[in-house]
Parts: structure tokens; C-alpha cells; sequence
């Protein structure tokens, strides 16, 4: 493996490639309308070529909801899968916005490293000033179509922690705490190893949100979905770790951060303990959340899909880190169908009507 450039050497590599970058540009009218290049641009730091990045924002969030539908009998199917609806264009939102913000806090780098350096910003498709104007205006997309269709309760999720009946109400702003991990998340692999933290706080919010937004007294109940969130987060930790071997090389040769460097080759150990603790945390949540045999079952089917697959990753085969990252929505989407079926055999059993 190769070995560390001198920091000096790492920097002024990088800024001779934002002055190439830059020079290549051709500065427009930042109002100006979009270009045909500039939209496919716009495309490309949105990700909408590649929705793995919504499942993994969208899937906790229906997991939340199918959990809330179960415990609540007064809510309907219809309530139910309408606010899971609501959360498709919101969570493609917010993988969008996070996109764009990492590929322009990044676009220095970008270009070094050879899975990157196509991008928009680095091959000049955009400017990064008209790059800045994209992202505001989703923020202020974002900003009006959550105001619009989020109930108060998701906006500023009430969490409730209780173990008694007189244990008092714990207002915990959600989301808004996570914000600033959308900024803070793309600069980590220029100072820390542990970039996979962030991402799961932000990807998994919706844990939260989800149950806080259709539950009928406006609370969620901290003690229960805490494990989930937790577990949701140490599911990011594994994928997201395997998948940065990818760039190891690159970010040695650069003098960048990552998850992979820090595990080197104790990756696969480190990861199966990671994915045995999102499948056991999943588990706990569910007993405390009263799920039935159907969910449990498929929790087993995510793990048989996980850990072998997981098991059989060669660290140094970028093609191998990649299909266990592309393997990631199905894992999820088993699971929510696990929390469906669940939610709808416990109702009929039990005489409550869908």
C-alpha cells in the first residue's frame, strides 16, 4: 500500500487543481438561465442518475411510520401510507441537497481522485458560484414544501422518554439538530476517519420523524426508537465503510480521512460486528415496539442478505465494495416489508380494522 505525501505536497497538489478547475470555467451571469449543460450539471449533483441515496433517506422513515401504524390502532391504512407518500419528493430532497453540498464543499478534491474527478464541478459542467445558486434554491424548495406538508410535530419532533407515568415530556428538535451535519458532513475526510458517523445521523433522522408526524398525540417514544435510530446508524457505518476502500489509494496519495484507512484490513471484522449490532438493536426496538413474528422473520432475511455477502467482500476489489453498497435498499426494503406484513397480521388477528 502506499504511503502518506507530506501534507505541503498534498495541499498545493489540490490547489493546483482548483486553479486547473477554475481556468477551465467560464463565468456567466449567476442569475442567468441554466444552460443544457448546466441542467444535466444540476442532474448529476442531485443524483437523480443514482437513487440509493434516497432509499437510505426514505426507508427508515417508512420503518417509522409502518412501526407507528402497528402500535396505534385508531390510525388507518390510508393515513398511513399517504404520509409515507408525502415523504418520497421530501426525501429525495434531502439526498439532493446533501449531494450538492458535498460534490461543492468537495470539488477541490474531487478531481484527484479517480472514481470523481467526471463529475460536474470538477470537469467544469457548472460553476461553483451557479453551483451555490442551485443548492440555496433547494434549501428554499426544501424550507416550503416541509412547512407545507409536514404536520408541526415533524417539523419540531416532541420526544417523549418515559418510564413511569409521571416522568415528564423531553423537547427534542429533531431535525434541526441534524442541519448542521449537512455542512459539517462533506469536510470530514479532510480531519477526521469517521465520516460514516454524520452521515448516519443525518440519513437516519427520520427514525424520528416518521412516527412523530402521523402519531396521534404528537409525541414519539424516545426509549423505543432510540435502538432503531442507533442501529439504522451503524448500518451506515457499514456499508459506508466498505464502501470508501474504493478511494483508499487516492486518498492516501491526496493526504485525505476515511473509515477504511482507519480499519485498514480489520474492515470485515469491524463491519460484521457493526452489522450485527444495527440487526440486534433493530430486534431490541421491536420487542419494546411489540412487533410480531413477521418482522423478526424479516430481520433474519436482512441478515442472511448482509453478512455473507458482507463476509465474501475483498477490501482491495473496488468492484466488490461497490456491489455490497449497491446491495444496500433491498436490505431495507425487506425490513419494511417485514414491519408491513407485521403491522397488518397483528390488525386482523386482533379485530382492528386496516
Amino acid at each position: 500500500m502506499a504511503s502518506h505525501i507530506n501534507p505541503t505536497d498534498a495541499t498545493s497538489l489540490i490547489n493546483d487543481h482548483v486553479v486547473t478547475t477554475r481556468s477551465s470555467k467560464t463565468p456567466g451571469c449567476i442569475l442567468s438561465l441554466p444552460t443544457r449543460t448546466e441542467i444535466q450539471a444540476c442532474w448529476e449533483l442531485c443524483r437523480l442518475h443514482n437513487n440509493i441515496g434516497f432509499w437510505v433517506v426514505w426507508l427508515p422513515t417508512a420503518w417509522s411510520i409502518a412501526m407507528v401504524y402497528h402500535a396505534q390502532a385508531e390510525l388507518s391504512w390510508i393515513e398511513a401510507t399517504s404520509r409515507a407518500a408525502v415523504y418520497v419528493p421530501l426525501c429525495f430532497g434531502i439526498k439532493s441537497l446533501i449531494m450538492t453540498i458535498d460534490d461543492i464543499l468537495d470539488s477541490d478534491i474531487d478531481g484527484l481522485v479517480e472514481r470523481t474527478k467526471n463529475r460536474a464541478l470538477p470537469r467544469g459542467a457548472i460553476t461553483q458560484m451557479r453551483a451555490w445558486v442551485f443548492f440555496y434554491l433547494q434549501v428554499a424548495i426544501g424550507i416550503c414544501l416541509a412547512i407545507t406538508y409536514l404536520s408541526p410535530a415533524a417539523q419540531v419532533p416532541v420526544v417523549t422518554f418515559y418510564h413511569s407515568p409521571t416522568d415528564g415530556f423531553i423537547r427534542l428538535r429533531v431535525s434541526i439538530l441534524v442541519w448542521p451535519l449537512y455542512v459539517i458532513y462533506p469536510t470530514c475526510k479532510r480531519w477526521t476517519n469517521l465520516a460514516p458517523i454524520p452521515l448516519g445521523l443525518m440519513f437516519k433522522v427520520g427514525i424520528f420523524m416518521g412516527w412523530c408526524d402521523l402519531t396521534l398525540d404528537g409525541t414519539i417514544p424516545w426509549a423505543t426508537l432510540l435502538p432503531i435510530y442507533i442501529g439504522a446508524c451503524m448500518w451506515t457505518i457499514t456499508y459506508e465503510t466498505v464502501y470508501q476502500h474504493q478511494d483508499k489509494l487516492d486518498d492516501i496519495k491526496i493526504g485525505l480521512h476515511s473509515a477504511a484507512l482507519l480499519c485498514r484490513e480489520y474492515t470485515i471484522p469491524i463491519c460484521t460486528f457493526t452489522a450485527l449490532t444495527f440487526l440486534g438493536l433493530m430486534a431490541y426496538g421491536g420487542v419494546l415496539n411489540n412487533q410480531g413474528v413477521p418482522y423478526f422473520a424479516a430481520l433474519i432475511c436482512a441478515g442472511v442478505l448482509l453478512l455473507p455477502r458482507l463476509l465474501q467482500t475483498n477490501i482491495d476489489r473496488p468492484e466488490d465494495c461497490r456491489t455490497l453498497f449497491l446491495g444496500t435498499p433491498l436490505i431495507g426494503q425487506v425490513i419494511l416489508g417485514g414491519l408491513v406484513i407485521d403491522a397488518v397480521v397483528h390488525r386482523l388477528n386482533s379485530g382492528i380494522s386496516l
